[in-house]
């Protein structure tokens, strides 16, 4: 059963990011933030190089750990601000196991508590690493951690 989720997580993940390479094609877009060129200086940086910053507070108290499933909204984009993926362009969320996804997110969504929105700026040797095909450079993703699932 965990196979099947995490290639379910894959596929969509695979699908959004072929789909939203060009304008629009994901439906609605979400407006890229002010500070999608470069994290700001007051952002928190980990020792791998991913920055981010706490948008709106958690409630909860729990973390997830680098394999545990999670649901979660999103928009992703570029640091020219195009946006390339969303979730919430979708109007769906998705849940996905932490190991199936790129690096940036498996250790940003580990510093969210449930409830809690945050800004990812990935750096590409925690995301696609120039893989063909996908974005390329740094990512920034706004991420809302809706809950654990597992």
């Amino acid at each position: 059963m965990r196979v099947v989720h995490l290639l379910a997580a894959c596929l969509l993940l695979v699908a959004a990011c072929s789909e939203g390479s060009g304008s629009g094609a994901v439906g609605a877009v979400v407006p890229a933030p002010s500070d999608v060129a470069a994290p700001p200086d007051d952002a928190e940086r980990t020792a791998s190089g991913l920055a981010s910053r706490v948008l709106v507070a958690g409630t909860g108290t729990v973390h997830p750990g680098p394999t545990t499933t999670v649901e979660v909204h999103y928009s992703g984009w570029t640091t020219d601000g195009e946006m390339f993926d969303s979730s919430v362009a979708r109007g769906e969320s998705i849940e996905f196991p932490l190991d199936g996804v790129i690096a940036g997110w498996t250790e940003g969504l580990q510093l969210m508590v449930e409830g809690e929105s945050r800004r990812l700026w990935i750096p590409e040797e925690l995301a696609y690493r120039g893989q063909p095909g996908r974005p390329a450079g740094m990512l920034v993703f706004d991420v809302q951690l809706i809950r654990i699932v597992n």
